[in-house]
């Protein structure tokens, strides 16, 4: 285990009819918020009502900027950025998943500086203060919630870049379960395949041979991430299946998955934001395509280590010695049938997307892989992925 310092800030309230603690949370840090959210959902089941009446008896005024899309767009947090300077906003709350989440951060850390947001996306410049952001979530997924993260795409140049500091922790983040009983079925499943990529960016691209903690700390996200997606889908109004896929979601990029690990990588992610800049597919359905190719082609590099996966997840039912060879392919068919048992896609086809464009999707990702730092990943290993993919 190597030397690390684990840092979380984030208040955390989770459980039951939790949302009217947005009022009280949010008015001790402003009183004047930006409202951020997406597009009809919220109104939809009546959280609108729920967050805004909080905020209206906490005596927090709000200006809305709803219209957050899946995969997030620059526009739209610029927009954001031009409201909180116009009305002189003291606080942002986000009340959406993922992408909401995203956006209500670069508009908090673009708000207080003079230079474009993009700047801290492309690594030219670095957040040295933002505003406060409070959150209620709506989906499990993407950990925003509870991490220093975020995930915007430039719709000008078709770049859909990640960063993170340490400023950009919401200060305090409510999760309710109940609130994410109406996410349809493909959603939900995009959720927990979102989560389980998560923990699999960590637990392969890890170069300690020696994490037994961590190991068994994955291992069990990524199992409970399916058992729960399952509970779910067979019943949307399974309190306790919601609670754990929530959960589980926020521990899965909390922190304290990586704590230890030294340095990680994001390449699977690295290639899904390709897919969904430029094709706007959603996030775990171009996980789901992307895990099983990535994983063939890492077979060759570290197959011991996808093997001691599949046996503490995926046990075989009987007791033979079975090879790493033969366990960490039967892993990757797992998964992949996995995700097709709960109609997510497995190949760039059922995107839509033809072979023909994995020079185009390879060269976008050497983007985001320079300003992540992955220099293993060259335009040919990257459609050597892609290719593996289809």
């Amino acid at each position: 285990m190597q030397n690390f310092v684990f840092h979380n800030p984030t208040k955390i309230i989770f459980g039951r009819d939790t949302v009217p603690n947005i009022g009280p949370e949010t008015a001790e840090l402003g009183r004047r918020c930006l409202l951020v959210y997406g597009r009809s959902s919220i109104r939809k089941t009546g959280l609108y009502d729920q967050v805004t009446t909080s905020l209206a008896d906490a005596e927090v005024e709000i200006i809305d900027h709803g219209g957050v899309q899946s995969n997030p767009l620059l526009d739209h947090v610029r927009a954001g950025i031009a409201k909180v300077k116009e009305h002189s906003i003291d606080v942002v709350v986000a009340v959406g998943g993922g992408s909401v989440l995203d956006s209500a951060k670069a508009i908090a850390a673009g708000s207080v500086v003079n230079h474009d947001v993009w700047k801290f996306f492309t690594g030219k410049k670095s957040v040295k203060s933002t505003l406060p952001v409070t959150t209620v979530l709506t989906l499990a997924a993407a950990g925003s919630e509870m991490n220093s993260g975020m995930v915007i795409t430039n719709n000008e140049t078709k770049e859909k870049f990640g960063f993170g500091h340490r400023l950009l922790y919401p200060k305090t983040s409510i999760l309710d379960p109940k609130v994410t009983f109406t996410v349809p079925p493909d959603y939900t499943a995009f959720g927990a395949i979102d989560a389980i990529a998560h923990v699999l960016e960590f637990y392969m691209t890890t170069r300690d041979p020696d994490t037994p903690v961590q190991d068994c700390l994955m291992e069990g996200l990524i199992k409970n991430s399916i058992n729960a997606c399952e509970r779910c889908l067979k019943d949307p109004l399974d309190y306790e299946g919601r609670a754990s896929l929530l959960w589980t979601a926020t521990l899965a990029l909390n922190g304290l998955t990586a704590a230890g690990l030294g340095r990680v990588g994001f390449p699977m992610h690295m290639i899904e934001h390709s897919l969904s800049a430029l094709y706007n597919v959603p996030h775990g359905a171009g996980l789901s395509v992307v895990i099983p190719g990535w994983l063939t082609w890492y077979r060759k590099h570290n197959e011991a280590r996808i093997a001691q996966l599949g046996r503490r997840i995926f046990p075989p039912a009987d007791l033979q010695p079975y090879t790493d060879g033969r366990i960490a392919e039967r892993t990757i068919i797992i998964f992949k049938n996995w995700f097709s048992r709960i109609d997510s896609p497995v190949s760039l086809e059922e995107l839509g997307i033809p072979a023909a464009d994995i020079p185009m999707i390879a060269e976008n990702s050497l983007a985001l892989a320079r300003v992540w730092r992955l220099t293993d990943y060259s335009q040919e290993t990257i459609e050597e992925i892609l290719h593996l993919c289809r």
